[in-house]
């Protein structure tokens, strides 16, 4: 039976309207991200596309120490809550440990458990305890069948408002690669399932200290995702991927994300429909 997730306003799985989780990696500047939403969101809500802004106030699995991680708990949080506040959209942002979960969920409608993490036993059932939505992002390292351990966690202790997100599997060395009969298997278990094709297209440490990518791929691992039948696509948005400061190398370009937003809704109107 189709688990359906509600965050605010919006309504998500099973018949109900592709919805999209879109972007930057990191909270740069309070001014940066609340552009970036504002012109996000205005596209969302222009075609009627269901919308939740994403982004993290502490990367801390970045591929070295010397790379930015983000403004830090309190301040990102507040940058979040104003473009919650102001913008009126849904927030989704990461926690790392056990400690940054109540004040995250105070924040965001939606607490994301980093692939990294996605084995963390006591980290997932404190998110599913906030009582909030909980994004679980299978690890690179587990096959379908395995993250439905993952998902248990969170439903043992009375947390129904589940998304399983897929971003990748390790193929080799700095390589990831999308199984697209992993997205049949998760589907299985009723809850909305999202496919993260920005970061899959991420090459893991392939640049030496931080992470290369391949956005050239970006058009065409949505299309498959889509058509494969997901619920919602997680992506990566940056108004200059060049100057990100982190994951620019996979990130879509913000002037591309109307069109390609437009572009997948109606495929998966059309695949709906079949």
């Amino acid at each position: 039976m189709p688990h359906l997730v509600r965050i605010g306003k919006l309504t998500l799985g099973a018949g109900q309207p592709l919805f999209m989780i879109a972007g930057p990696c990191v909270l740069e500047s309070e001014r940066h991200a609340f552009k970036m939403a504002q012109r996000l969101a205005a596209v969302a809500r222009q075609f009627r596309i269901p919308f939740i802004f994403k982004a993290s106030y502490d990367k801390a699995n970045r591929t070295s120490a010397d790379s930015y991680r983000g403004p830090g708990l309190t301040r990102g949080l507040e940058i979040l809550a104003r473009i919650k506040r102001e913008l009126r959209v849904p927030i989704l942002t990461d926690v790392h440990d056990v400690a940054q979960v109540a004040p995250a969920a105070e924040v965001a409608d939606v607490i994301q458990i980093p692939a990294f993490l996605s084995r963390q036993t006591d980290l997932l059932m404190e998110a599913g305890r906030s009582g909030v939505a909980v994004n679980i992002k299978k690890g690179q390292f587990l096959s379908p069948w395995d993250f439905r351990h993952a998902v248990e966690k969170i439903e043992g202790v009375g947390n129904h408002n589940i998304l399983v997100t897929e971003r990748g599997t390790t193929f080799g060395y700095n390589n990831l690669v999308v199984d697209m009969r992993g997205l049949a298997v998760m589907k299985e278990w009723g809850y909305p399932v999202v496919l993260d094709f920005t970061h899959a297209l991420q090459l893991p440490g392939g640049e030496g200290k931080q992470s290369g990518g391949q956005p050239q791929f970006i058009q065409t691992l949505g299309r498959a995702g889509v058509a494969a039948g997901v619920d919602g696509l997680f992506l990566e948005v940056h108004d200059q991927p060049a100057r990100a400061l982190s994951d620019g190398a996979n990130a879509l370009e913000l002037k591309r994300f109307a069109p390609l937003a437009i572009q997948l809704r109606d495929l998966a109107r059309f695949v709906r429909r079949l």
